[in-house]
């Protein structure tokens, strides 16, 4: 379909993930500070159930959103190829396609988000505030996931294929600060729940405006218009199929946790247990900007370069994503607990081995991040469909078990166990086996758990540092452990893989940045 150049579009991916990172790290700062101080004024104005609605109401519309069935990320993986080779026909042919279908899928969420209605009381164990009326705060959380998909949120499927994401991410902290500043001043002056929540889908709306804006002025040959030939129709539903599966999988995870915390603990401990969460999803969004920034290169060089040349370079990326990811599990088993304190009071706390079985749960989830960028540019999805299914499965029936015997303990082990198990370990072999190879599964196993082991001893050396310190002071003990975990870890990393080809690639890039 459509006319196409002899010479292919190779992206820049170095420059084009520098100006990424740049401005997503701004993005995220934004995303992270302005609801941290929202969630505090709720914590301190209204109190922690008001926090535990908040966490329910967005974990179940997350399960909702997988009638979104991962039609985007298939949508993005066939635009590669037209778009390395010019082929604007058949990429405007993708975006017709992508706007019907997300009219249907919208149209499906608030179908499935009104049945659910009458079942909400049933979800809360215990009480709620009484002044709330839930059928109405629920409609307004709805409301705001519902109108993406009526409103050009398949615009910005051609941000990822250009790898162009600092446009998604500077429109996102403008509208973020004003969206959390203007909740801000309602919660302080009104102490009105009903106002902060209806912020939410007003300034989505803004949000997605924007973007589909910028994205015509940009790329103005594209326009939804015409029809995909029935290969690419039928390519798209088996993708789908194996997307909709990933999906169950991802939404499973915390937002399944959520819901069974709430069900059998109540609002409080939901509430507690996602400002724990709320820390590590804030290091998840920090290095999803890594793995943004990288996609659309990725899929680029998936289509232009050799597999070799793909495995060479996911080594050097899993080498500096890992060293990261490491630094950053050391850094909340040694500040988790005393920032807890200082941020939420002592009632609103876990005991220290929960805060250790969060901190290990990002470190499994990080694990399996690169490899799977290989996965969705290699549209994998329905390769991954048995194996997302096992961990769907397996969480659901672990968090059940585990959560109604050992509680908060149960659930966070359970996710633990099915992410290593059928993301990390089983997802690497259909990864390999159907792309890089399978001969190379035991070289990138071995590195992994090589650091594994020793994201484990920077841990054991550097908490026993920090646990050594004689401050009592909640801020110095926070500003003493910050600065040990700034130094031991990374001298340790360093220490271990100075000599290694890895280590002078990473610290070439750290030097130009």
């Amino acid at each position: 379909m459509g006319s196409q150049s002899q010479n292919k579009v190779q992206l820049n991916v170095v420059h084009n993930a520098k100006r990424n990172l740049k401005f997503g790290v701004v993005n995220k700062l934004v995303a992270l500070l302005m609801p941290f101080v929202t969630r505090t004024i709720i914590q301190m104005v209204l109190g922690s159930e008001y926090l535990g609605l908040n966490s329910l109401f967005s974990s179940i519309l997350t399960v909702l959103s997988l009638s979104e069935l991962g039609i985007g990320g298939a949508i993005v993986y066939n635009m590669y190829r037209p778009v390395a080779e010019n082929d604007t026909e058949t990429v405007c042919a993708l975006l017709n396609f992508y706007r019907k279908v997300y009219a249907v899928i919208g149209t499906v969420i608030l179908v499935l988000g009104l049945l659910l209605i009458p079942f909400l009381p049933d979800l809360i164990s215990g009480s709620y505030p009484a002044n709330m009326n839930l059928t109405v705060l629920y409609l307004m959380f709805l409301a705001n996931t519902v109108i993406s998909y009526f409103m050009y949120a398949y615009m910005s499927s051609l941000l990822v294929v250009y790898q162009r994401d600092d446009v998604n991410s500077r429109t996102n902290t403008l509208v973020s600060l004003l969206m959390n500043g203007t909740e801000i001043i309602l919660l302080l002056t009104t102490k009105n729940y009903y106002y902060y929540v209806l912020m939410m889908p007003l300034f989505t709306i803004v949000n997605n405006l924007r973007i589909a804006f910028i994205v015509r002025r940009m790329y103005p040959q594209y326009k939804p218009a015409g029809s995909i030939s029935k290969e690419m129709r039928d390519d798209i539903k088996v993708r789908v199929s194996g997307a909709f599966i990933s999906n169950v999988c991802k939404a499973t995870r915390n937002s399944l946790d959520s819901i069974c915390i709430s069900y059998y603990l109540g609002l409080t401990l939901t509430a507690m247990y996602n400002n724990y969460y709320y820390v590590i999803s804030g290091l998840i969004s920090l290095l999803h900007i890594v793995s943004t920034a990288l996609q659309g290169g990725i899929g680029n060089h998936v289509v232009t370069r050799s597999v070799d040349e793909n495995f060479n370079e996911l080594k050097k990326a899993d080498f500096l994503y890992m060293w990261i990811s490491a630094w950053c599990t050391v850094c909340l088993i040694c500040i988790y607990q005393p920032f807890m304190r200082l941020w939420m009071g002592e009632d609103m706390m876990f005991p220290f081995s929960v805060a250790v079985l969060i901190s290990l749960y990002f470190y499994l989830l990080k694990m399996g991040d690169m490899k799977s960028i290989y996965a969705t540019t290699n549209g994998l999805w329905w390769n991954m469909r048995y194996r997302s299914l096992a961990e769907a499965a397996g969480n659901i029936i672990l968090n059940i078990v585990l959560g109604k015997f050992f509680g908060v303990y149960g659930i966070v082990i359970a996710t633990m166990i099915t992410i290593f198990v059928c993301n990390f370990l089983w997802g690497s072999q259909i990864i390999f086996k159907n792309y890089f190879g399978a001969d190379k599964i035991p070289a990138y196993f071995r590195y992994h758990f090589k650091y594994m082991a020793t994201m484990i001893l920077m841990c054991v050396v550097t908490y026993g540092l920090c646990s050594l310190l004689p401050i009592e002071n909640l801020q110095g003990v926070l500003a003493a452990r910050a600065a040990i975990c700034i130094v031991v870890p990374n001298l340790i990393w360093i220490l271990l893989y100075h000599g290694t080809g890895e280590f002078s690639f990473a610290l070439s890039l750290l030097k130009k940045r």
